[in-house]
């Protein structure tokens, strides 16, 4: 018998903001990256970036990759409620930025998991 556990945070992108309303009214804890409500809320613009090019933090890492990872902090940090769950607001080149993120950036691919439904 093999087993399988995932114990990644999963993210889900959803449309638009009705759908984003509708994810957070069932299910987990969410947090929210390129909206509003959830437990944690954080907005990035694609392909902007706030640091200077290449500074020693946020070095080979996207826009993407930072705020997954501002929300991971914040959720282990306990300076947000904990969520079980992400839900990304598919908009403006948020959602390819965060499929990238989940397949290159190896901090990403560690805690979170793309969530196919």
């Amino acid at each position: 018998m093999t087993w399988s556990l995932d114990a990644r945070i999963p993210v889900s992108l959803v449309p638009d903001a009705g759908s984003l309303a509708e994810a957070l009214a069932v299910g987990k804890p969410a947090a929210v990256l390129g909206g509003e409500g959830g437990v944690a809320a954080l907005n990035f613009a694609a392909g902007a970036s706030p640091h200077a090019v290449a500074c020693a933090c946020c070095q080979g890492h996207g826009e993407a990759a930072q705020a997954l990872d501002r929300l991971f902090q914040a959720r282990v940090r306990g300076t947000v409620p904990w969520f079980d769950r992400v839900l990304v607001l598919d908009e403006g080149g948020v959602g390819e930025e965060v499929r990238q993120a989940l397949a290159q950036d190896k901090l990403a691919v560690a805690r979170y998991r793309l969530r196919l439904s």
